[in-house]
């Protein structure tokens, strides 16, 4: 057939849809867009057909030997299903039989909506969907929208089918079948016309070719006992599908009741949901229970709810608008678009970053009818409030408030920004090394605008110019964001209502039976109560519009979490229950969670993932997918704050450990190396106590010409990691090691990480060096750059390197002419030399303006058995920390200098931002209280101004303000140096022009990429491809900079995590009083009508949390509050009980002088540490004011609160009121 011939019999497709006609060579799909101008343009794509496809294609995977005896699984040739008997072949049978009952084998072709969330349900190991077909068609439309499932979906493919080659392969059983079906270019789903008919829209014509894809093998396999069907959660596709079936029966047996679409003559298949076919399984064998791991997406209702509510449910949040009008919104100016990032410790707050003009805008949006169903991450479509309802600058503010004599609608939230609250607020924490990124951090973004406010008579137009936070709220989600999993554990009114009933009851077999009544009678009494809340959706919404901090307004007793869980907790007539779970992460929204098996996942920290958010549900629904463990238990927690900080954790893949040496590998100098030898030299390391993964170290010798040779010795990674392998991809990924309190996660394999690459003491190793010679002044000289082998003469640790240090004799000794020297005064005399040299070379960047600055840090002594902690001490640093440091940066520096000079463009670097302002306006505040001014014009004002800044009798306080300048600035980032101006690669703590990381390739991806630049740069080896491609370094960068963000945040997070240990251990093994201590103010709460408190930090134990003084009102007349000077006062007499009055101070008469205690930042205070019970199994560390005492006793203070109490009793029961 020509190719005219093609084209014309295509044509004729499309004019003839309702006849079937022979397959055309190709064919054609034509969609149509409107471009920017307005025109519509006509998009045809063409694509060949072939006849020889068969049934689909089997990915088979077989296990190879490898190096070591490691098996590694490889995928082999994509194996073609030729026939029907082919087919009937592959299938897995399902033999098994339960009860009278006999499983079917099926058959199941997948919608492209079941791939996007049904997932966890397809992967669960009982593989209770055995035989799946995944078409073409929908794994496309399924890359389209989420990357995520996508993979997951080819994972699948590739999983389908394991073959053995070997004698060990015998044990593996083929359990899961997964079949591909390449749609588009098979002749047999353009056979129809109706396929090459034009739809009315993309969806409806896939949902077609999906369709005609089942028919392909439902009549395959017609004459066999498999049953063919349909999975797809589109009710209209399941009824298009059986209206076709019912279309092609033979209408003279086709019965007037229509109850069932199966001919005797025609072969049909089955149209189910997800859910009808689980629970079909469910039913085949009772003991399948994967019915939580069903995709959610409709509200769960009891069926008398749905009753009584039917004609009465509406939505709650406004419907998000269809995409053609956003599209229109956007391109006039009316919408904007941009990703929703949502602020810690509330779900509700967050902005969106839009242009505006050349200038990039902070919208906020506050408030659940706001952010409308959008969680963080989301690329959102957002409106622009009115003006009036923007927010001021002042740090407490009231959204939406306008002027007094303005009222907002009911629906208005309200909230504090200094003190946000959250259900799963964290409370007393590990203190922060740099600043948590906010607007402020993103470059170029301003959260504020000038606009022209009422000006009176009195007031000059530009008085009348005021400072606005612009607010908005969402019209639509373009693209959802909602991660795999969710971690965090349920929550259940029933279950401590029961279990505070347990304990009241009296012991023995009559507990029980009273125990089980009195079960009935709760869920009685709670469904009647549910019924009634439940009645209207506007009681509904009086709960969702409200504030997290306002959720247990309605009632007092009970806490944010038990108003949720009593307010929408559903028992259901099929014995499952909507349960609220809240999750680890404080961004996240409570998540409506149908399950079966309630009882068994309380108290345990669960995975929950999101599915849905109708308009007509407060919260979103999810479905369970995997139990972590016990809530509390230490291995436990580790694991989810691993997750939470998306550490990757896998053990290492049979293809990572395929790419390592043997283990009988042994270091030798080939005779054509280009390698150094320097094995000559005393080379030793200086590290932590117990580091295993020594990645640099150091020689210093002196030469004949008088001047120094100075070396610092990196372990050559890149000669066992080559680029493009598959360990290096698990490296990049990895990015980095993670050290949490007990455990290493290492980016690389042990093997390399504390063996091969490892500069262990007396054996050889492959290094990258660089090699100074410096003057006696320490002035650089000149500079080399080799591979080397090197040989330690010792592995040092830091206070052994110290202890060589402090020992009497030179300080910068001289061992030349002496013809035999003692190993130990070798190893004395390198490390004096080198802490001599390092000495000056701190001097000279501390004169050319970097700073030093200071981060708290503990230790903790773990016991040899459990690992659990035992006790937590201040980490010192020491002469020997900075000796090491100082070359460290030196190497660092050189390195980045000579990649630079090769390559401009393409450099990894390390850049540190200048601070702005802003974020210093806090700090010098607070030091203005003490008589300090901070200057921040450059590095060098700064430091000389910390410097400055010392207190004779508190030696802690010049710390206090390092630590507090750390955390004004943003953290330091990578980056490809063709992406910023040589004015950007400034790196400002350092003080240096450019800067990079070279010394630690072995736990930092970004180290390794420099090792090959490097030796590209010395010509030793040629560069990489992938590291000439600017977006490829642009996206290496990103993620090292999001790995490395997020190794902090999980090492803080285990440091608090075995505080708590420790504390709980301490609070049960001794008496209360050892655990006070001191600690010093950071920041005072003294904004009027706030709850007063300040925050604290405990040098001891790197602890930082708030200090509230619960025993005083917020409106006491004795507090007395001075914002700008950062102290809280309160005025009382000797005598207990006799309050402050201004009148009284001024009569001579009083005889009771007065007394006032005073709080302000930097102040030394005493404090106790102990660990409260919360819900849930949780605890929390709790800090209590010792001293100074702070206001009236608990009991005058408890007096007042009851007598306020009291009247505000009375008001509201006094009907004149």
């Amino acid at each position: 057939m020509t190719a005219n011939g093609a084209v014309s019999t295509a044509q004729t497709a499309e004019d003839n849809s309702e006849n079937i006609i022979s397959p055309p060579v190709w064919s054609t799909t034509k969609n149509f867009r409107q471009s920017r101008k307005g025109k519509v343009l006509a998009n045809v794509s063409e694509c060949y057909l072939r006849e020889d496809l068969g049934l689909g294609f089997l990915t088979e995977s077989r296990l190879t030997a490898k190096r070591n005896g490691i098996k590694v699984r490889e995928n082999g040739k994509a194996r073609r299903i030729e026939s029907s008997e082919d087919l009937i072949d592959v299938l897995i049978k399902s033999d098994s039989k339960h009860g009278e009952c006999q499983k079917k084998t099926y058959l199941v072709i997948l919608d492209t909506n079941v791939l996007l969330h049904n997932l966890d349900v397809l992967e669960h190991s009982s593989c209770s969907i055995a035989n799946i077909v995944i078409p073409q068609t929908t794994l496309a439309e399924c890359r389209h929208r989420s990357l995520g499932a996508y993979g997951r979906a080819m994972d699948l493919l590739r999983s389908g089918t394991v073959s053995g080659n070997d004698e060990n392969s015998g044990n593996i059983s083929k359990n899961r079948c997964v079949i591909f079906f390449p749609d588009k270019h098979d002749v047999l789903t353009h056979q129809t016309s109706n396929i090459q008919a034009h739809s009315s829209s993309i969806n409806d014509r896939n949902d077609r070719v999906i369709r005609r894809v089942t028919e392909i093998y439902t009549e395959a396999l017609h004459n066999s006992n498999v049953e063919v069907v349909l999975l797809t959660d589109d009710a209209n596709c399941r009824k298009l599908a059986l209206e076709e079936q019912r279309s092609k029966l033979d209408p003279n047996k086709i019965r007037n009741d229509d109850k069932n679409v199966n001919g005797t003559s025609n072969p049909s298949y089955t149209p189910k949901s997800v859910k009808d076919h689980v629970s079909d399984l469910e039913k085949e064998d009772p003991q399948l229970s994967i019915s939580d791991l069903v995709a959610q997406f409709e509200v769960g209702h009891t069926q008398s709810d749905m009753i009584n509510t039917k004609k009465n449910i509406k939505n709650i949040f406004s419907s998000h608008l269809p995409q053609n009008d956003l599209s229109i919104g956007l391109k006039s100016g009316k919408y904007f678009q941009g990703r929703l990032r949502v602020e810690r410790g509330s779900y509700d707050r967050g902005y969106v970053t839009i242009r505006r003009g050349e200038e990039r805008v902070a919208v906020n949006l506050i408030g659940t009818m706001d952010t409308n169903r959008a969680v963080d991450g989301d690329t959102v479509v957002i409106q622009i409030h009115p003006v009036h309802k923007w927010l001021g600058t002042q740090s407490s503010s009231n959204y939406g408030t306008e002027t007094n004599d303005t009222q907002q609608s009911d629906t208005t939230t309200r909230f504090s920004e200094k003190t946000p609250y959250s259900v799963n607020n964290p409370g007393t924490c590990i203190a922060a090394e740099t600043a948590e990124p906010s607007i402020k951090d993103e470059e170029n973004v301003i959260d504020t605008l000038q606009i022209e406010g009422k000006s009176t008579k009195d007031q000059d137009e530009s008085m009348s110019m005021q400072l606005k936070r612009p607010t908005g709220k969402v019209v639509g989600i373009t693209r959802r964001n909602f991660r795999k999993n969710y971690c965090g554990s349920l929550h259940s009114i029933l279950k401590q209502n029961l279990e505070s009933v347990a304990v009241k009851s009296s012991d023995g077999e009559d507990n029980q039976k009273q125990t089980i009544s009195t079960r009935n009678d709760l869920i009685d009494q709670h469904m009647k109560k549910r019924k009634l809340e439940s009645s209207t959706t506007d009681q509904i919404q009086n709960i969702i519009h409200q504030p997290q901090s306002q959720t247990n307004h309605s009632n007092p007793k009970l806490s944010p979490r038990d108003s949720i869980a009593t307010a929408h907790e559903i028992e259901h007539t099929d014995g499952s229950m909507t349960c609220i779970f809240f999750a680890v992460d404080t961004r996240v929204p409570p998540i409506f969670v149908r399950t079966t098996q309630r009882d068994r996942l309380l108290n345990k920290r669960i995975l929950v993932s999101i599915d849905s958010w109708p308009a007509n549900s407060p919260y979103p629904l999810g479905h369970y997918v995997k139990t972590i463990g016990e809530i509390g238990n230490k291995d436990v927690e580790t694991e989810v704050l691993l997750h939470e900080h998306d550490i990757p954790c896998a053990p290492f893949p049979a293809t990572v450990l395929a790419c390592l040496p043997p283990h009988d590998y042994k270091i030798v100098l080939e005779r054509d190396s280009n390698r150094l030898d320097l094995r000559h030299l005393p080379v030793l390391s200086i590290d932590p106590p117990g580091c295993k993964d020594i990645d640099d170290a150091l020689h210093c010798v002196k030469l004949p010409n008088g001047n120094y040779q100075v070396g610092v010795h990196i372990a050559d990674v890149t000669h066992y990691v080559k680029a493009g392998t598959a360990i290096d991809i698990e490296a990049a990924n990895r990015s980095t090691s993670t050290y949490l309190v007990n455990k290493r996660l290492d980016m690389l394999p042990s093997l390399l990480t504390t063996d091969l690459c490892s500069l262990k003491g007396n054996v050889d190793r492959f290094a990258f060096s660089v090699l100074w010679e410096l003057g006696p002044d320490a002035s650089i000289i000149n500079v080399d750059f080799h591979k080397t082998i090197i040989h330690s003469i010792a592995a040092l640790t830091y206070q052994q390197a110290q202890a060589l240090i402090d020992e009497p004799g030179e300080d910068f000794p001289n061992c030349e002419g002496k013809a035999s020297i003692s190993k130990k005064h070798a190893q004395a005399d390198a490390v004096k030399r080198l802490n001599f040299f390092a000495k000056k070379l701190r001097m000279n960047r501390i004169n050319a303006g970097a700073l030093t600055l200071a981060s708290p840090e503990v230790k903790f002594v773990l016991d040899s058995e459990s690992l659990n902690p035992t006790d937590v001490q201040t980490y010192q640093l020491l002469e020997a920390n900075a000796l090491v440091e100082e070359f460290m940066l030196l190497a660092n520096v050189t390195v980045a200098k000579k990649i630079l000079r090769h390559f401009p463009t393409l450099s990894i670097l390390r850049r540190h931002p200048a601070p702005n302002r802003s974020m210093f306006d806090s700090l010098i505040s607070k030091a203005q209280c003490r008589g300090f001014a901070i200057h921040i014009e450059d590095s060098k004002r700064l430091a000389d101004s910390l410097d400055d800044a010392i207190l004779p009798n508190d030696e802690y306080f010049n710390k206090l303000l390092r630590i507090l300048s750390t955390r004004c600035m943003s953290p330091a980032q990578y980056f490809c140096s063709g992406e910023y101006k040589p004015t950007d690669w400034h790196h400002y703590g350092l003080a240096a022009p450019v800067y990079t990381h070279f010394t630690s390739p072995i736990r930092r991806y970004a180290d390794v990429c420099v090792h090959r630049l490097l030796a590209a740069a010395i010509q030793v080896e040629p560069l990489p491809t992938h590291l000439s491609s600017k977006s490829y370094l642009h996206d290496l960068a990103a993620n090292m900079n999001r790995r490395h963000r997020s190794a902090q945040l999980a090492g803080r997070a285990s440091v608090h995590l075995h505080t708590l240990l420790v504390f709980s251990n301490a609070g049960n093994s001794v008496d209360d009083q050892t655990i006070i201590e001191d600690a010093y103010v950071l920041d005072v709460q003294a904004e009027e009508g706030t709850e007063p408190s300040f925050t604290v930090i405990i040098p001891r134990y790197g602890i930082e949390g708030r200090v509230k003084l619960a025993h005083i009102c917020a409106d006491d007349d004795n507090l007395i509050r001075d914002p700008d000077r950062h102290y809280i006062s309160y005025k009382k007499r000797i005598q207990e009980g006799i309050s402050y009055n201004k009148e009284q101070e001024i009569d001579n008469d009083i005889k009771d002088p007065l007394t006032t205690t005073t709080i302000q930042v930097f102040d030394k205070v005493k404090v106790k540490i102990s660990v409260k019970e919360l819900q849930d199994s949780q605890k929390e560390l709790i800090l209590e004011l010792i001293s100074p005492h702070f206001g009236c006793s608990m009991a005058n203070s408890n007096q007042k609160k009851k007598k306020k109490h009291k009247s505000m009793t009375r008001l509201k029961l006094d009907p004149n009121h």
